[in-house]
């Protein structure tokens, strides 16, 4: 019997030993595995050392059993796992590897020459995943919930990436109040597209599935094929993704012969969960999934520092632009520039309270004294409270646009935006203007064989929106640029008008 290592999430999985937790291009594995893998990681870890104490330790590994395997042992050795990304390149990892102030670096064979030299570079432990995997298992320590667990990186949109931190007890909360409003349960079998460098991919599919005694089948990267094919062979009861991935799975269904596209809706149509999360999903998306599918898509809200805070129910009405209600355990409030409390149907930034948020910037006291109000964390996000439903505005300093003396949202203008027959794909940026303050600029993506002037889409858009809000800029584009999650990266647009 493995003994405890204080950790919930890792002393849960003795009771599904036998069951399968992962599924992967490697193989199928058990919680008894996991267990015993994980203590093997954990060992040569600790190399004759008690207790990590914290120490950092980054790993660039891909999806599949061994990036659970090496999570899990870092936790158990006591110590901070640092998953970086596997798409980043060496100027990316080595910032990560400098600000976390790791000691130890864990590779993957497949990314040990991208990631070896920069550790070398560092006078910092390396060490190849299949090293530790097959260590020779010694006494574990038993940890604290306390204790710091996992450092994920922002996205640095406005600045440089900061480590947010969290503890076991942080995490636990943030898993333990997911599968409760979603109830997931030992008979799920979760389908995992997502980058495993993100809370997405982490909490809300991976920890929540193991946690649960559930199988979760583990993607090396999405392919929309691949998806519709494994959705196809049926089994699995529950999807996560991005609305970009949501997007390619339509432009699949809709290449796909008529035979083809209806094993295809009948098999999304068998499961019991879709969920869409990490950036704002059109209204146009979901109304054409659920036309595919059968599926609303639950929408959620979370981030980085606090896990999910809001979600649209599991049973009940979603509505669309719309990401529900605060979860169990967390509390939510809406607060105008000076501090106070807005009435339903104001816009306020969201503040979030409750076991789940997180415990600091790694080595940022300021930063993170300067998030926190009375104990509240202050997201940037601004919302609105309508039917008791929260709707997400947009960031403060990126899609809520000062202009002409007016405050007008980007979402909104973007959710218009996509209903002209001519537009594909849309964001819409604030871009500083002597003039205006700021000055409503859009970037578009055409559908094939259609064009668009400026004049044209202010004659249009006048019809539908309040003249302030009608762009008075465009640029056309083959493609929005977006990060490894799938969110657009305004910043960068932004450039584009400002150039």
């Amino acid at each position: 019997m493995t003994p405890p290592s204080g950790i919930s999430l890792i002393d849960r999985a003795a009771n599904h030993s036998d069951r399968a937790a992962i599924v992967a291009r490697e193989g199928a594995f058990t919680y008894r595995q996991l267990l015993e893998v994980s203590g093997r990681v954990a060992s040569g870890l600790l190399d004759g050392q008690r207790d990590l104490n914290e120490g950092r330790v980054a790993f660039l590994v891909p999806s599949g059993f061994d990036y659970a395997a090496i999570q899990w042992g870092i936790w158990r050795a006591g110590g901070m796992a640092v998953p970086l990304c596997t798409q980043h390149p060496p100027p990316e990892l080595e910032y990560v590897l400098e600000d976390a102030q790791v000691g130890t670096v864990v590779a993957h064979p497949e990314f040990s020459e991208r990631l070896q030299p920069l550790a070398e570079k560092r006078g910092l432990r390396f060490l190849q995943a299949d090293q530790l995997t097959s260590a020779h298992p010694l006494t574990l320590p038993l940890l604290r919930p306390d204790r710091r667990a996992l450092m994920l990186y922002t996205s640095g949109t406005t600045s440089k990436p900061k480590g947010v931190v969290t503890t076991h007890r942080n995490i636990e909360a943030q898993i333990a109040t997911l599968v409760a409003a979603w109830e997931v349960t030992a008979e799920d079998r979760t389908l995992h597209v997502l980058p495993l460098h993100h809370i997405h991919g982490i909490i809300n599919i991976l920890g929540c599935s193991l946690w649960s005694g559930a199988t979760c089948e583990m993607m090396r990267a999405f392919d929309a094929a691949e998806v519709w094919a494994r959705f196809a062979r049926g089994g699995i009861t529950s999807f996560m993704a991005v609305p970009t991935i949501y997007t390619r799975l339509i432009a699949a269904w809709n290449a796909a012969p008529p035979a083809e596209q209806r094993l295809w809706s009948e098999s999304c149509r068998r499961m019991r969960l879709m969920v869409s999360g990490s950036a704002a999903l059109p209204v146009q998306t979901l109304e054409t999934w659920k036309a595919i599918s059968g599926h609303i898509l639950l929408e959620r809200y979370g981030m980085t520092e606090i896990g999910m805070a809001l979600s649209n129910p599991l049973h009940g009405q979603r509505i669309p632009g719309h990401v529900g209600a605060p979860l169990g355990g967390v509390q939510v409030r809406l607060v105008d520039e000076s501090g106070g409390e807005v009435a339903e149907g104001e816009p306020g930034e969201i503040q979030v309270r409750g076991p789940g948020v997180f415990l600091e910037y790694w080595n940022r006291p300021e930063a993170t004294r300067s998030s926190f109000s009375d104990g509240w964390f202050k997201t940037g996000d601004v919302a609105m409270i309508e039917g008791g439903s929260y709707r997400i505005l947009g960031r403060k300093s990126v899609d809520i646009i000062k202009t002409g003396g007016y405050k007008v949202s980007a979402l909104e203008i973007e959710e218009m935006l996509r209903t002209h027959p001519a537009v594909q794909d849309c964001a819409v940026v604030g871009v500083a203007d002597a003039e205006w303050g700021e000055r409503v600029c859009a970037a578009l993506v055409l559908r094939a064989q259609e064009s668009l002037t400026l004049d044209d889409l202010r004659r249009w858009g006048k019809e539908r929106l309040a003249p302030y809000k009608v762009p008075t800029r465009i640029r056309l584009l083959s493609e929005l640029p977006h990060n490894t999650m799938g969110k657009i990266t305004k910043p960068e647009i932004v450039k584009l008008f400002q150039g």
